[in-house]
């Protein structure tokens, strides 16, 4: 028969998960919510109550734990969670803390060389603190696992799962472990083990993915000086330009002197000298936008030099949600990885052609490069792969403006074209 300081420390640890299962879980506490967690959790203990008033043994209470209080606690988080999944999980991991004060209780009770009493009122003198501890330190982190993907809740939850099976398995619906079955003893050693190499594999995955993640960063800040510094080249090449045509009466009073002293060749040398000067600094009107337009006029005199045909259609404002830097750094790998495929093929002797659209509408950017290109282009993810070193670099600056401003991305090769797509 269960005694009197039993039923207590019963009471005391379901109170102890029930407390700890809703910290874990990540719920938006109004009073709504709270009243019905403590209305719950009352009934879970009422229920537990009229089991021991009506005489049944601390044996048959423990097998019937998980029917009367932690599956009505799990269906009740799913209800105020409104999701199914870490509810279950969260009681799951608070379950697996209770092995801390039942640990804690039986250290405490060998070192004074106690009997069952002295362990139960062990364990009730260490819940609290414990509670204290897991809920100010442990809880936040475990709440924001469950903003991580499904597949990631699920190895969260592998180890208490694995613990929650093993001590009903083991301890409470059968003695192997009491009796040392050496299967049951080494089974929680051999998950720990598991788990143990299971994380490690994952830690060095997710630490190799943020250290290119890193390297990605590293590589955009350094496009976005070098953007920046590129527009400040172009403004001031357009500026150049706009006092050449300014000063043209000068100029023309320069010719007209060279003329009536009959310097014709001097004149001529004078007149190539200046034309040059206005060609290279020339800027093509295609839209709105300063930024675009420069990069289009860069990007379009570099076609030209390398005889590649390189045809715009614009219609993009001057004030867009996208910075004029990342702007830069997006138009700027396009088109250089659509030029230096056509310089390619322009090797090989075949034709090069660069089709750009660019527009905005409804407050997003549209934007498609079509290049011509060899057909033995690798794809690794739906992502173009670089076949030499150093190249590639690009295309992730690419996806990390796009992944940036919560756009999408895709590119696709067929016919001897490749296309890039993408909508910020």
């Amino acid at each position: 028969m269960m005694t009197h300081i039993q039923f207590i420390n019963l009471v005391l640890v379901g109170i102890f998960g029930m407390v700890l299962s809703a910290a874990f879980c990540d719920i938006f506490w109004t009073r709504e919510k709270v009243f019905a967690m403590w209305g719950g959790a009352a009934a879970i203990l009422l229920f537990q109550g009229i089991i021991y008033f009506g005489g049944i043994d601390f044996g048959m209470m423990g097998k019937l734990y998980p029917l009367i209080t932690h599956v009505p606690l799990a269906a009740l988080l799913c209800v105020l969670n409104r999701k199914c999944l870490w509810p279950v999980i969260s009681v799951l991991t608070a379950y697996l803390c209770c092995q801390l004060r039942r640990w804690l209780g039986l250290l405490i009770t060998a070192a004074f060389s106690g009997g069952l009493v002295m362990n139960n009122i062990a364990e009730l003198a260490v819940t609290l603190p414990i509670l204290l501890i897991l809920i100010r330190f442990i809880a936040p982190n475990v709440r924001f696992i469950s903003h991580y993907p499904i597949s990631l809740q699920l190895q969260f939850g592998l180890v208490p799962a694995f613990y929650y099976g093993f001590d009903y398995l083991t301890r409470i619906y059968t003695d192997l472990l009491l009796k040392g079955n050496l299967v049951a003893v080494e089974f929680m050693p051999f998950v720990c083990s598991a788990a143990y190499l299971f994380f490690l594999v994952r830690i060095s995955k997710e630490g190799r993915v943020r250290s290119q993640l890193e390297q990605t960063r590293e590589i955009l800040n350094l496009q976005v000086g070098q953007a920046v510094r590129e527009i400040a080249a172009l403004r001031d090449s357009q500026e150049k330009t706009t006092t050449y045509r300014h000063d043209m009466r000068h100029h023309m009073q320069y010719l007209s002197s060279c003329m009536e002293n009959g310097q014709i060749r001097k004149a001529q040398d004078y007149i190539q000298e200046i034309y040059y000067k206005i060609e290279s600094n020339k800027l093509m009107l295609f839209c709105e936008n300063e930024a675009a337009n420069l990069i289009f006029s860069a990007f379009s005199r570099r076609a030209g030099y390398s005889g590649i045909l390189m045809q715009v259609k614009a219609r993009v404002p001057q004030l867009i949600r996208v910075s004029e830097t990342d702007l830069c750094v997006l138009l700027s790998n396009g088109l250089e990885n659509a030029l230096h495929a056509c310089q390619e093929q322009r090797k090989k002797g075949r034709a090069g052609v660069i089709e750009v659209s660019i527009y905005e509408k409804n407050g997003k950017l549209f934007l498609q490069i079509t290049n011509s290109c060899d057909k033995d282009i690798v794809f690794d993810n739906k992502i173009p792969v670089a076949n030499r070193a150093g190249h590639g670099i690009g295309i992730r600056s690419i996806c990390a403006i796009v992944e940036q401003y919560g756009g999408i991305y895709s590119f696709s090769a067929g016919d001897g074209q490749f296309i890039l797509r993408v909508s910020i």
